[in-house]
């Protein structure tokens, strides 16, 4: 139960940062935050789908979520380097 917590307030945490930023017009960390909101929020799907025992959904979840961590990875070098 608290690691639903902690996820769900790292979700939280992340779309009000994404917020900011867009408000800020900084789109860059915008995109980022966004990539990792999303990451987060497929991550917990596959585990939630994974308890109920849908294991196709939950596999195609954590491949969302990996691809989206890949994403933020490389927004955020985009960031660093330019």
């Amino acid at each position: 139960m608290k690691a639903k917590w902690v996820m769900g307030l790292a979700i939280a945490v992340s779309a009000a940062v994404s917020l900011y930023f867009i408000v800020q017009l900084n789109l860059e960390f915008a995109i980022l935050s966004m990539l990792v909101m999303f990451t987060l929020t497929n991550a917990s799907r596959a585990v939630m789908y994974k308890n109920q025992g849908l294991a196709r959904e939950s596999k195609w979840m954590l491949w969302m979520s990996m691809f989206f961590a890949v994403a933020s990875l490389g927004m955020l070098v985009y960031i660093l380097l330019f």
